[in-house]
């Protein structure tokens, strides 16, 4: 089968910087839905339009490409007072931005009595190279496309 919109596809992906380093992989295959979902960086998905499982490639993505430049505004140090018992580095909270939208924030650091966080996303900044490989391309359920994402093999509880 071939990918088009509204396919489920399963592929294998290696995420490495612009010095080649590997940043990130999947240890097992990652479904998503494909046509425009914003499942996918748009072009890896454009990439992979037309192929059929099997089918490498490699897709390098600048920064607004990818996950977009740093925003320093995101980046914060808050008082550990005001933060629930147990805040933890790596941990994520959730709190607002400068006007009002809710955000998730990474915890960087605790230094004696404040809390370094991070709005970004880790990658935020970073030129990426992404290789891929199509392991199964599938028809999308009703259900996927009316939720706008794959289901596991047992369905999926909203």
């Amino acid at each position: 089968m071939t990918i088009t919109k509204d396919t489920a596809v399963t592929i294998r992906y290696q995420l490495t910087d612009e010095q080649g380093r590997t940043l990130e992989s999947s240890q097992t295959p990652i479904a998503y839905l494909h046509g425009g979902y914003d499942n996918i960086f748009p072009k890896v998905e454009a990439a992979l339009e037309g192929q059929d499982a099997g089918f490498k490639t490699t897709v390098n993505l600048s920064v607004d490409e990818a996950f977009g430049p740093r925003d320093e505004s995101l980046v914060r140090t808050i008082p550990k007072s005001e933060f629930p018992p147990g805040v933890k580095v790596g941990g994520q909270l959730r709190g607002h931005t400068d006007d009002g939208q809710e955000h998730v924030f990474n915890v960087l650091k605790i230094k004696g009595q404040d809390v370094m966080l991070d709005g970004n996303h880790p990658l935020a900044g970073k030129a990426l190279k992404m290789a891929l490989t199509v392991v199964s391309v599938r028809p999308a359920k009703a259900e996927e496309i009316a939720h706008r994402h794959v289901h596991g093999e047992h369905g999926h509880h909203h």
